[in-house]
Order: structure tokens, then sequence, then C-alpha cells
């Protein structure tokens, strides 16, 4: 069933610039990945403890790498954004609304409809065949969406009814048919109910799975799946996953967050981007209340090398911002979200950041996907203006948004 929404039409009238690009007839992107669009300025300044330089004004094609535009005004809040081959459309619904759909192909810009199907959107803990939390998702070459089902986090009190606590778990479907190809609940003994795997990277080149888990129920950890076998195997000996005393700041106001019982502090979250280099050996993260990105050679994972030597294998490459979504491209380069101060930052293959948009509609992005046209696609759904980040109040103010930059880069 097609959703629709008057949806704020005067919210981007203080933009100065409305390029239409425009769906196809059917409700897919075209195949030049052509969307609507709101034009948006770039502004290269910082205050950020990791000092990132400005941009320079590189341009293809005549467009000025920072670009800004607006995909899709949204009353639900988009999270991992993707899209396929045939320039369709897909975001994950972010769960601290309990808002049905959970997953949903965009399907124009304030259009949408529940992907695959009702069904399986059709509420949380309503069984293998329903999403629980889906959060984290990308799509490999072969057009399939794989996303990190958080399950059920018992702890968390939003003012709903409890839910039943469930695993986690890893789906993938595929994104031209909806076909659910592959459904995995994580075990208990590596990711009991209150785990909370919300990101991850597949290979599907040599079939593995990377999921980042910020803990709660246990330490933050790397879980790594081999897609094959199905063994799961969780890591959480080192440092580096775990949060810094560093305050999660968005729009001037620290916030705070729930910890596994319940007790309301200050945010202080682990492990949350995960991505892999182009060539599928080199694994990135970094804790999202945290100054530092970190690899490690998924070598080790495929080869299930002991916690010992992968501990000691991973090594602080660059620092970066309080962020949230990350992606790398074919060049070594990583895209962050800058939570603080409404940006996206690079950080390049030899650990230099610099900034590559800031704007004030910017506000919680979520992760990357870079489209093969050389635009990158985001999520933003004001995260920290909701219930949980703000003492029990929602303040979002729809639309929420689907934007896209563009960096050249592919």
């Amino acid at each position: 069933m097609m959703r629709q929404q008057n949806l704020f039409s005067q919210f981007l009238s203080r933009r100065t610039t409305l390029k239409t690009i425009g769906f196809g007839s059917v409700g897919y992107l075209t195949s030049t990945l052509g969307i609507f669009a709101t034009n948006s300025s770039t502004l290269a300044q910082s205050t950020s403890p990791t000092t990132p330089s400005p941009a320079p004004p590189a341009e293809d094609g005549g467009i000025a790498i920072g670009t800004l535009e607006v995909v899709a005004e949204l009353p639900i809040r988009p999270t991992a954004v993707v899209l396929n081959s045939q320039g369709r459309l897909f975001t994950t619904v972010h769960w601290f609304d309990r808002q049905e759909p959970q997953l949903i192909e965009v399907t124009d810009r304030t259009t949408y409809r529940p992907f695959p199907d009702e069904r399986w959107n059709r509420g949380f803990g309503q069984g293998s065949d329903a999403f629980n939390q889906p959060l984290g998702m990308v799509i490999d070459r072969q057009d399939r969406l794989w996303l990190a089902d958080c399950g059920i986090f018992p702890a968390v009190n939003d003012g709903n009814p409890p839910l039943l606590a469930q695993s986690p778990r890893l789906l993938a479907f595929d994104s031209n048919t909806g076909q659910n190809v592959f459904n995995l609940a994580l075990p208990q003994d590596t990711c009991p109910p209150g785990t909370y795997p919300q990101d991850l990277a597949v290979d599907e080149v040599n079939e593995f799975a990377y999921l980042a888990d910020i803990g709660a129920a246990r330490q933050p950890a790397i879980i790594a799946i081999n897609l094959k076998t199905q063994q799961v195997r969780r890591f959480e000996a080192h440092s580096s996953l775990a949060a810094e005393n560093v305050d999660l700041m968005l729009e001037g106001k620290k916030l705070t967050f729930p910890d596994a019982t319940g007790t309301i502090q200050a945010a202080r979250i682990g492990i949350n981007p995960i991505t892999l280099s182009a060539d599928k050996n080199t694994l990135f993260f970094g804790p999202m209340c945290g100054l530092g990105w970190y690899s490690v050679p998924a070598t080790l994972f495929r080869d299930n090398a002991n916690d010992q030597t992968i501990a000691a294998a991973i090594q602080r490459v660059a620092n970066k911002p309080v962020c949230n979504g990350a992606t790398t491209d074919s060049f070594g380069n990583h895209f962050l979200t800058n939570l603080g101060e409404n940006a996206i930052d690079k950080i390049d293959a030899q650990g230099s950041i610099t900034r590559v948009v800031q704007d004030d509609l910017i506000i919680w992005g979520e992760g990357f996907h870079i489209a093969a046209n050389g635009w990158m696609y985001t999520g933003v759904n004001q995260l920290n203006r909701s219930p949980l980040f703000n003492s029990g109040e929602e303040a979002g103010k729809p639309p929420y948004l689907i934007l896209r930059v563009w960096t050249g880069t592919r």
C-alpha cells in the first residue's frame, strides 16, 4: 500500500534554488539516478577537535564538491539509505518511533511503500518473517540488501508497552524481487538480547559480514559472521571498541541516553560506524563517542585468528569527529558524519581530515551510500530530538530528510 503525506511544503522555502530532476514514471528512480532535489550552500568552517581543513573547490561536470541536495521529505525517520543498480531507493526507519514500516522503498519525494511487503513490516516481535529493529543496511554487487536487525532492546523505557526480548539477526533481501535470501538469528552466547549490533559491513566476495555492536548487555564488539558456514564470532578484546570520555553534543546540548539498566546518564556509545576497504581486506571502525578511527585486517577474522592476534593488529589511523555513519570509497577515502557540527567530513587515505559540507539541514546524519554516479546519499532524522535522547520529549520537526552530497568519487 502506497503511503503519502502532506509534508510541510514551506520547510525548504528558505533555500534559494530548487532543481527538479524527477522520478521514473513507475515510482523508481530514473536510470541516471535523477530525483527531485533542493540545492543547498556549502560551508567550510570547523571547531571540531579533529580540526578538518576546508575541502578544495574541485568540480566534476560543473558540480562543486560538497553540493547538497534534498532527495526526499518523509514523516518518519530515515536511517540507512541505499540505491540498487536500477536506481531504486531504500531506507530503514529508526525504531525509536516504533514506526511501521521499518524498511521502505522511497517512490517519490514524499511517497514510500513498505519493503519487501506489509507482512515483513507488521510490527516488532511478530516472528522470524517480521522486522524487529533493523537499522544498518548496505547493498552488495548482487543487489542484495543486507540489514542488521538489532532484535528487541528490552531495557529501554520509551513510554510504550514493553516488548519480549529477542536476539539480533542478520537479514538479506533481493532488492529487485523482495525475496528474503538470508535470515540468521545470532546465537545467544554471542549476541544475547540486550546486545545491540546496529551497523554492518558486508564482504560478498569472501562471504563474511561484520557487525558493530555498541554493547549494553555485553562489552562493545565486532561480530564477524561467516556467511557460508553461518559461524558467528564475537570480538570485544580491545579498548578501541569502547566509548571514550567524550560528550555527544548536538545543537548545543549534551545528550543523555538510558544505560543497560534504564538509568539516564550522559551518552557514552561505543563502536558504531564500520566499513570495509574496496579490496575487502581491511576493516575500519570507531566509537561513536570517540575521536579515533581504527583499522584491522579483515583477513584475521576470515582466518579465525585468536583475540590476542587481532587486538595486536588494530591501528589508530586517523582522528575523527564524534560520528554515527561512515563509508569508504574505492580510493581509500572515508566519509563520516560530524554530529556536533551538522557536517560531513572526509578522512583521506593518508589520514588527513577535510570538511565536505556543513549545513543546518544535517541534523543527525546517518549512514552513507555512494552511488555509481558520484553522489553520496544519507538519511537525516533529528534523532537527538527524539524522546530517548531528549528526556522523554519529542522535539523532532518533520519532514525528515534523505539528502545527497556530491563527492565526485565512487
